[in-house]
């Protein structure tokens, strides 16, 4: 221990439930996800789809929080969490899986306890680092990438990452009582850095109001669910803006940018 805080070396840590055959659904499990089978576009092959997923969330502050609980309450088979950061009281109006006992913790320890606690049925991988070079091995295997971060140069990495790879992205973003949300899906839609393509900071804390996380944390996990089971329309090319104060919403149409430093031609 060190200034109350809980340390360790920055591993991959694996909560390793029983599973079944990975096409097969218990009998819990078909009582545990009832309610989103008998959705007509969804139904069984959906909930086989999403036990055999795998989705990287980078970030467990407000969206990634949001995110990755109804992520594992709909039965991904596998989390993978990053996030280097610990709970702190100041998180605590927003970032819904970490409690006023886990101040100290870290943040992805904390995360994995909550949703071993909500959903056992699923495997949680956590990896307490910082995003950088290894991207490649924190996010090995996923099929989709949440970005839940809230630094652009970090974003930036994510998006190189996707472009190399062809992992698609669910982007999110908020601001006080707005936020915003994309699906980024290379080579077919433009890139992150289509939209923001120089880095830009700000100064001192983003405001937060708790609520805006839950909306956009909520959208980025319907976005996923939607392309993991292969159902509805997805924010392709789209950046949706949601003004939470005076709920003034904007759906803007992207193009490419024809000089993107990251995902233009030649």
């Amino acid at each position: 221990m060190r200034d109350g805080r809980q340390t360790r070396s920055n591993v991959t840590v694996f909560c390793e439930p029983h599973f079944m055959e990975i096409d097969q659904l218990s009998s819990q499990e078909a009582i545990r996800y009832k309610r989103q089978i008998v959705i007509p576009a969804f139904g069984e092959e959906g909930q086989r789809q999403l036990k055999r997923a795998s989705i990287f969330i980078a970030g467990l502050g407000g969206l990634g929080a949001v995110s990755a609980y109804y992520l594992a309450a709909a039965g991904v088979g596998r989390l993978k969490i990053m996030d280097k950061d610990h709970v702190e009281l100041e998180n605590l109006n927003r970032q819904i899986l970490h409690s006023t006992s886990g101040i100290g913790l870290l943040k992805a320890d904390s995360a994995q306890k909550r949703l071993a606690e909500l959903n056992p049925e699923i495997k949680v991988e956590t990896h307490a680092v910082k995003i950088n070079g290894n991207i490649a091995e924190v996010s090995a295997g996923a099929d989709l990438i949440i970005d839940c971060l809230d630094n652009i140069e970090a974003r930036y990495i994510l998006n190189d990452y996707s472009l190399k790879t062809l992992t698609p992205i669910v982007h999110g973003g908020i601001n006080g009582y707005a936020g915003q949300i994309s699906f980024i899906s290379p080579p077919e839609t433009v890139c992150l850095r289509c939209i923001f393509p120089e880095p830009f900071k700000t100064d001192g804390p983003i405001p937060v109001i708790g609520a805006s996380a839950g909306i956009i944390g909520s959208m980025q996990a319907m976005e996923a669910v939607k392309y993991l089971t292969g159902s509805g329309d997805l924010l392709k090319n789209k950046l949706l803006i949601i003004d939470g104060f005076t709920w003034e919403i904007a759906d803007l149409n992207l193009e490419k940018n024809p000089e993107c430093k990251a995902c233009r031609q030649g």
